[in-house]
């Protein structure tokens, strides 16, 4: 079984957030199950220049956007097994950065008809396009609509992934006529509030839609996660399918890890090593018996951040220290530098992103901090697990389908959640897990649960593999 991902980003040659360490780690694993994966990218000016140079032009074409007509390259690069295709048009993306340009709209309708025109001209024909997020969303549409009488494409079956429902890509109706390329009756199915809408496009015309956790694809369907699109998933509930992301547990392995202090296993004193190095390193106290608390992520009200602000004094009177490594909204940014500030011996904030430095947060700390108002799937609690920090989170999407409350009772459990979004709930949380680090029993155990705790791609990439023998069947 051939399928073709196709998507905005990709670790190891481009990333902004999760879905590139999806599309960079998945495919590994589906290929264990016996699907032939292959990617297919924009062409990025930032990209390394390492791998630039392993790229090798296959194809040009000319892809008519509108009524214009540019010029597209297809290059190809092997690497570990999977072939990866590279998009290539240095006007649309000889730029820095990958988003938040003016001409979004027009960059991702461009790439999009050029997948579509350059499927003929792969090494093997894909059976299954499986597309991630808005900046993929007219491709379904097209195969459905504009391909659908040309032989070559009408038996390939379309999958389409929400990585977060949030982002849409919706543009003024202008750009309908003047780069889709759609005929007037189909513009029904991409309007949206008097908008052309990139994520509903998919929503409508893909044979199957997924997204990354069970729990998000039950939220979506509601007005207070559903972004205006709840209506639509509604409908479409028997081809919305919810499956976990996982992570791959070679890049991140505590044994093996190169970015870390010391390497370290399970039941180890080489993770209270990593804590001494690091509180070395922050300027913060050596002290072994005080629970380090972690914070890596983006500094937006999603990832919940004003909660965290809003009882950041009662917070630091606990007898904890406070690990903040990210980047984002400048009010956070501002809180957690003046937190630093006051609180030299509490708090270290890191307003920047260095891979190397989060690997060692994630090694060094007791526990791990995720209070979002809403997660589809979320990628540090699992990374969390992996290096034995036990994760605080609030029970959204992902968070609440890997992250079990810790029972005293049965012993069951891998961490800490509170159900409300609120600010005092998560405190209180916080607390009850700080009470559980100083009781040397019950942290054993939760360490023990932590450690057997197993979201590698393994079970995620067999039901996909599942997903695509049946969609091949409909």
């Amino acid at each position: 079984m051939n399928v073709l991902f196709i998507a905005s980003e990709c670790t190891p040659f481009i990333k902004t957030g999760g879905l590139a360490d999806v599309i960079g780690s998945l495919p590994s694993s589906l290929k264990k199950t016996g699907v032939n994966v292959s990617i297919m990218l924009p062409k990025y000016s930032d990209i390394p220049e390492e791998y630039k140079q392993e790229m090798k032009l296959i194809k040009t074409l000319t892809i008519h956007v509108g009524w214009r007509k540019q010029y597209c390259g297809l290059f190809k690069l092997d690497q570990n097994d999977i072939t990866y295709y590279f998009i290539d048009n240095e006007y649309y993306f000889k730029r820095n950065g990958l988003y938040g340009h003016y001409d979004d709209g027009e960059r991702f309708a461009f790439f999009n008809h050029a997948v579509i025109d350059f499927l003929p001209y792969l090494e093997e024909k894909p059976q299954v396009l499986h597309c991630h997020d808005w900046q993929t969303g007219l491709i379904p549409a097209y195969i459905k609509t504009m391909y659908t009488y040309q032989p070559f494409y009408r038996e390939l079956k379309t999958v389409f992934t929400i990585h977060n429902l949030m982002y849409q890509g919706i543009y003024p109706a202008t750009i309908f006529h003047d780069l889709l390329n759609f005929s007037d009756d189909h513009y029904f199915g991409i309007e949206f509030n008097g908008c052309i809408n990139f994520m509903k496009a998919a929503l409508i015309h893909s044979d199957v839609l997924t997204t990354v956790s069970e729990t998000y694809s039950n939220e979506i369907q509601y007005p207070y996660f559903g972004e205006n699109l709840e209506g639509i998933l509604t409908y479409r509930n028997e081809d919305l399918h919810g499956i976990v992301n996982g992570v791959d547990y070679e890049e991140y392995n505590p044994e093996t890890d190169p970015y870390i202090f010391k390497n370290f296993k399970y039941s180890t004193i080489d993770k209270m090593v990593n804590k001494r190095l690091l509180q070395e390193e922050l300027g913060l106290p050596k002290a072994e018996d005080i629970p380090m608390i972690a914070i890596v992520s983006r500094f937006v009200e999603q990832k919940g951040f004003p909660l965290i602000r809003h009882v950041l004094e009662e917070l630091l009177s606990l007898d904890i220290q406070l690990v903040i490594l990210g980047t984002g909204d400048h009010e956070f940014e501002h809180a957690f530098k003046e937190a630093a500030y006051r609180f030299p011996e509490k708090v270290s904030t890191s307003v920047t992103f260095s891979e190397p430095l989060a690997r060692k947060i994630y090694a060094a700390s007791d526990l791990f901090l995720m209070p979002s108002r809403f997660e589809p799937c979320g990628i540090g609690q699992l990374i969390a697990l992996r290096y034995e920090s036990v994760p605080i989170v609030r029970e959204t999407g992902g968070l609440k389908d890997t992250i079990q409350p810790y029972n005293e009772f049965t012993s069951e459990g891998n961490g800490f959640s509170f159900s409300n979004y609120n600010a005092h709930d998560m405190l209180f949380t916080i607390k009850r897990a700080v009470k559980f680090y100083n009781n040397k029993e019950h942290w054993s155990q939760l360490l023990e649960n932590v450690y057997q705790s197993n979201y590698s791609w393994e079970h995620s990439a067999k039901r996909y593999t599942d997903l695509y023998m049946k969609t091949l069947k409909v």
